[in-house]
């Protein structure tokens, strides 16, 4: 079955099961029939010392989660016509593993996949990292990660003697985990990490919020880019924490809340930030729209600058929402 083919099946597949939702409304049938697609040029950049030419925009597993098998392929094969290359999923999040296996079975050798472990010892993580093969049919992993380092006890427990590190270089030598990353939401911990091994990859927030208000984000990329580790930015369309539980409904998916992606201006001046502060590559909020919206704009993000029109904007949107950081910026 060739790509268009299965982009075909996979559309017809979610209108009978009724996964085209209204959680994922940006994703519709007319989209893919309307001449739309194949027009976001194939653009790759290097991620770091990894040598992969990666899409800028990465798929975060997360969005392949809750919404049903059909849902899963339909945007995996929206993703791929699109040049989307790299996928990166953990067991943390619910389904995904599950359905985003299935969607990228018949795509595997094609892309890089990676995968994370929030289990800090050695005998736990192999099981856990063994199921992680198993639901995403693969039989190794182009960059496996250290999940979510935030306290100085995450990294501790990583990298003692038992700790999952020695999982990881056990499978590096069989060849099951071809490059080594993690991702942190503590700048602290963050630079200790680095300091203790030699990842190739760092995944960290790389927020307009968060850096205006801290320098919080830059840092980690800053240093990451002296030591040719590739930097994932995540977080960088968020606009502030959550207040309240009802106003998270909208996205349930986002564990804080997303800049509205029909503000074209203010999001697109959010991810040139990001890039201007170190990003190699992107991962969306967990949701479709957000991941379309970065998709749709990212070669206006990439070659253009970002202008004192826009960093006025963010200046200005600043003053509304700083004091709502969604990290702590001392950690």
């Amino acid at each position: 079955m060739d790509k268009r083919q299965f982009i075909k099946n996979s559309i017809a597949g979610a209108i009978a099961l009724g996964a085209t939702n209204k959680v994922n409304s940006a994703f519709t049938v007319t989209d893919l029939n309307s001449g739309i697609i194949n027009t976001v040029p194939k653009i790759k950049r290097t991620l770091g010392k990894t040598g992969f030419n990666v899409f800028p925009v990465i798929y975060g597993g997360i969005i392949s989660s809750r919404d049903g098998q059909a849902a899963s392929n339909n945007y995996v094969a929206w993703a791929l016509d699109r040049g989307v290359n790299y996928f990166d999923v953990a067991p943390s999040y619910g389904d995904a593993e599950e359905k985003l296996g299935l969607s990228l079975k018949p795509h595997r050798k094609d892309l890089f996949l990676a995968c994370k472990t929030t289990i800090r010892t050695k005998k736990e993580a192999e099981k856990e990292f063994e199921e992680s093969l198993r639901l995403l049919h693969t039989d190794y992993f182009d960059v496996f990660q250290l999940h979510s380092l935030t306290t100085p006890e995450d990294v501790d427990k990583a990298f003692d003697s038992n700790g999952v590190i020695e999982m990881i270089e056990k499978e590096k030598k069989r060849g099951r985990i071809r490059k080594v990353g993690f991702s942190a939401h503590s700048q602290t911990q963050a630079l200790r990490a680095m300091s203790l091994y030699n990842f190739d990859t760092v995944m960290f927030p790389i927020n307009w919020q968060m850096d205006m208000l801290a320098k919080w984000g830059s840092g980690v990329a800053n240093d990451a880019k002296q030591r040719d580790m590739g930097v994932i930015a995540i977080k960088g369309l968020i606009h502030r924490k959550w207040l309240n539980d009802a106003e998270r409904e909208t996205y349930p998916k986002s564990w804080c809340k997303p800049i509205d992606v029909s503000n074209t201006e203010m999001g697109v001046a959010a991810l040139k930030y990001t890039f201007k502060a170190g990003a190699d590559v992107i991962i969306p909020p967990g949701d479709f729209r957000n991941f379309a919206f970065c998709v749709d704009h990212i070669e206006e993000i990439i070659n253009e600058p970002l202008t004192q029109k826009e960093m006025t904007l963010l200046d200005n949107e600043f003053l509304a929402v700083k004091d709502y950081p969604f990290f702590n910026p001392q950690a």
